[in-house]
């Protein structure tokens, strides 16, 4: 047996759906739970994480991209941010899955004992790059199309953020950590020769 994510089969294909599912159901329940006009709680990076640590840098990418699409209309059109956030937040999202997908693969997590360990700070160094498009996305975007800025929603919304991911880094460990999820999620993955 031999773990694949270059291969998009049918299989890997309905998990990147399941988990886009998932990550925009999630998305809508802690956006409707905890909400603050422009800013809410969004878990939707979950279905991402989970994509990305046991799929690599493709599956985390799309997943990544289609669980941003509730977000990103409810804080677009529906929200302040119209078709700009419509487009920026799933491409945000998408940064991360890549990223965190890319870190996971190139250290051979799924192949280290003790893996969940190194979860915690690959999913943190995996919001990186979103987290730099997110400034970019406020101090450049917006401004340019809409003609405001907002420095300190931008600071509500990082600080927010990076909690957010924080407490999902955990939780990823958790999951990562328990040998059942290990055994169901890495079938997905796992061709026979």
């Amino acid at each position: 047996m031999t773990l694949t994510t270059a291969k998009l089969s049918p299989k890997v294909l309905i998990f990147i759906v399941v988990m886009s599912v998932l990550g925009n159901t999630l998305s809508m329940l802690s956006i409707g739970l905890a909400n603050a006009g422009q800013i809410g709680l969004d878990l939707s990076h979950i279905a991402t994480f989970i994509a990305a640590v046991y799929g690599g840098p493709y599956v985390g990418f799309l997943t990544g991209f289609l669980s941003g699409i509730f977000p990103g209309l409810y804080f677009g059109p529906m929200g302040g941010l119209a078709w700009l956030g419509l487009i920026g937040l799933p491409i945000g999202k998408a940064l991360t899955g890549l990223t965190t997908g890319a870190l996971c693969k190139l250290l051979k997590l799924n192949q280290r004992g003790h893996s969940s360990i190194l979860v915690v700070p690959l999913v943190l160094i995996g919001y990186i790059p979103e987290c730099l498009f997110t400034v970019f996305f406020f101090l450049t975007l917006v401004p340019y199309f809409f003609g405001w800025a907002s420095v300190s929603m931008l600071i509500t919304i990082l600080i927010k953020a990076w909690i957010e991911i924080g407490v999902m880094s955990v939780f990823m460990a958790a999951l990562t950590g328990n040998s059942g999820f290990n055994t169901l999620v890495t079938k997905v993955f796992t061709q026979r020769n």
